[in-house]
């Protein structure tokens, strides 16, 4: 495996990501329109599908808004790379973003001057994690701004454990229609001020029709508020809620919702 290896595979599971939906995430959709009654949100799930086909057959993205790029980078332990891991995947997101092509989404947060290439100041946002083996595993989540934007984090007392499901459910109200649902819900429940929003984006890569008895309690709470799909109501409001949990300090319990709309992008790729 060299450099080339890295930024080749960088530009593939992008452009996976953003022309072809997980086949779990379009089972969700395709049961959410099965069981809608509401003849407005059964066309709006309907367009969804239809949108998702036609991206895969045509190989381009999915949405206008292909998002800020983000990895989830797995490293086998016994895996020897002599070059700049992170600057090979930086080379694929500029070569992906002329090639794909995707939108210049990043911007300098003061200046608001456009890079041009989707990168930037800690862009693409690229988080390393250790593991046994040999082997390299590149997740590409590319995430929108109409669903970052509603996301939220509160730093909740200990002994307010029973208000998780409140605040998650209050934060997907105030969303509204704003991050074009239905969507689905990542919790990070413990951590720190950073690590419980770290905890709730990577919750979202999970298969979406594996859910436990907590977040079905919270997604039914949710799909009872009525917002439906792009907020005209409807009986599907998101498709799942996914948590992660890690543990916290005795004299605190950040609970982070990170939202993301219908199009729950996501590829992978693993190189040896």
């Amino acid at each position: 495996m060299d450099f080339d290896d890295v930024v080749n595979a960088t530009v593939n599971v992008l452009r996976r990501a953003h022309t072809e939906l997980p086949e779990d995430v379009v089972i969700a959709v395709r049961n959410a329109y099965e069981r809608e009654e509401n003849e407005i949100a059964r066309r709006t799930l309907e367009t969804i599908l239809k949108n998702v086909e036609a991206a895969k057959k045509l190989k381009v993205p999915m949405c206008q808004d292909t998002g800020i790029p983000v990895f989830f980078v797995e490293i086998g332990r016994d895996l020897k790379l002599e070059f700049d891991l992170c600057e090979a995947i930086r080379v694929g997101v500029r070569r992906a973003t002329l090639e794909i092509p995707l939108r210049p989404n990043a911007v300098h947060p003061i200046t608001r001057e456009n890079s041009g290439d989707n990168t930037g100041a800690h862009i693409p946002q690229i988080n390393l994690e250790l593991v046994d083996g040999d082997e390299l595993r590149i997740v590409a989540m590319p995430k929108g701004a109409g669903s970052e934007n509603v996301s939220a984090l509160k730093m909740m007392l200990p002994t307010e454990v029973n208000k998780i499901k409140d605040f998650v459910v209050e934060t997907v109200l105030r969303a509204g229609g704003k991050p074009c649902p239905p969507i689905f819900v990542g919790i990070g429940i413990g951590g720190t001020f950073d690590g419980a929003t770290k905890l709730a984006k990577k919750a979202l890569l999970r298969n979406v029709l594996e859910m436990n008895k907590f977040e079905f309690e919270i997604l039914e709470a949710i799909n009872n508020l009525g917002v439906g799909p792009m907020g005209l109501g409807g009986k599907t409001t998101a498709l799942a809620v996914l948590c992660e949990i890690g543990h916290c300090h005795t004299a605190s319990l950040p609970v982070a919702v990170n939202i993301q709309c219908w199009a729950n992008r996501r590829a992978e790729i693993v190189l040896r």
